[in-house]
């Protein structure tokens, strides 16, 4: 797998524009910082550009079944470039609406980018290693995150919010300049699939019903996601209880080390482990560190929890991939890893939302509590599911 140029090129590519993403995020709240006085204003902004990439997210899902997967690419990641251009145009007019522009152009990008990156991965490696490309392209993620948000908060200190931009669009440019580089034999399979790829958005749904543990790989996100989905705001709360802000970023670290750590590991996992246990462990033990948020008032178990988690979801998520990315028709890769995404921001804008009232009317512990039970009767209503009909999960 590490002789094929394609293989480096995504992992590059994922660094590369995580690094751009990141600088313009910090960027963003800079800027909102300095124009935009209302927090709620700030979440309407922001939400208003996910509300963009999930209205894009039919067509872009049919684009992608329809097109060649390496154009849909490069047309995203030169739009990532233009998006960035109307946030330049923002800063010289101090102008809030640009921003606007900026921020649902460069989600429209994001769109149609994400599915087809996620539709291509299975195309460029063999079966046996996609869960492996699958956790070290999260780990690429996961490191860019690190490193984008620490270079950019230096980067701030030190010169103007525009420099962030041009740290962000050059980012943009080189991502623009090693996509051209893929080299993906998509014809055969393309015209083996015409009829089908070019077949509405709706079809996604009967798929999932023909393939159950789809379906249930699905809904079983929604396990992670509320932890995930409330993230910032029960670190928050956790450094509020102990008044230490330092804590905070001993949190993320933790976190993003154990990540990256259990992105690695599910490779040897794999060779010991069946993928449905893999899957129901994960959710079991992330329903577990949901109720151990009871104990976040003891610093060692809210460092633990965390630890657990990053560690837990960094196998979770390459399984889940791998899963829809094998069980998946091909033809339905565009649309359904759309559709994914397009739930995803859904959830993560209502998890967002119900994590600060939970916060506010029963507080962090019996929160964790509420998410624990919850993820812990879903996953096993589903184990029970898998067992009766006798489903595989086998990869």
């Amino acid at each position: 797998m590490w002789k094929n140029k394609n293989v480096w090129i995504v992992l590059i590519g994922e660094f590369v524009v995580g690094l751009g993403l990141w600088a313009g995020i910090i960027g963003n709240l800079a800027f909102m910082q300095e124009t935009v006085p209302s927090d709620f204003h700030k979440s309407l902004i922001l939400a208003i550009g996910l509300l963009a990439g999930v209205a894009a997210g039919p067509l872009a899902g049919r684009l992608i079944d329809s097109s060649s997967k390496k154009k849909v690419l490069i047309i995203a990641s030169a739009g990532r470039v233009v998006a960035v251009a109307f946030m330049f145009i923002a800063l010289a007019t101090n102008s809030v609406l640009w921003m606007l522009c900026f921020l649902v152009s460069l989600q429209l990008a994001a769109a149609f980018y994400m599915p087809a990156l996620q539709a291509v991965i299975p195309m460029i490696v063999k079966d046996r290693d996609l869960i492996t490309l699958n956790g070290w392209h999260m780990n690429a993620r996961t490191i860019s995150r690190i490193i984008g948000t620490a270079a950019a908060g230096l980067l701030l200190s030190y010169f103007d919010v525009k420099w962030l931009y041009i740290a962000s669009m050059v980012m943009y440019i080189v991502m623009l300049g090693i996509t051209f580089t893929l080299n993906l034999q998509e014809q055969k399979s393309a015209a083996q699939a015409k009829d089908k790829s070019k077949g509405s958005f709706k079809e996604v749904y009967p798929m999932l019903k023909e393939h159950p543990v789809v379906l249930m790989t699905l809904v079983l996100m929604v396990i992670p996601i509320l932890f995930l989905g409330s993230f910032n705001l029960v670190i928050m709360k956790i450094t509020e209880i102990h008044q230490s802000q330092s804590l905070s970023g001993m949190i993320y670290a933790v976190e993003g080390t154990a990540f990256m750590l259990g992105a690695v590991f599910i490779k040897y996992l794999t060779k010991v482990m069946k993928t449905g246990t893999i899957l129901f462990m994960s959710v079991f033990i992330i329903g577990l560190m949901e109720l151990m948020l009871f104990l976040a008032d003891i610093k060692l178990f809210a460092l633990l929890t965390f630890a657990l988690f990053g560690f837990t979801v960094g196998c979770f998520f390459p399984t889940t991939m791998t899963i829809f990315q094998r069980q998946v028709p091909k033809e339905y890769h565009g649309r359904f890893f759309s559709f994914r995404n397009m739930i995803d921001q859904v959830l993560f804008q209502v998890v967002l939302l119900s994590t600060g009232a939970l916060l506010d009317l029963i507080g962090l512990q019996w929160m964790g509590v509420t998410f624990g039970v919850f993820s812990l009767l879903l996953s096993a209503y589903f184990l029970m599911i898998i067992r009766r009909q006798k489903l595989e999960m086998a990869m």
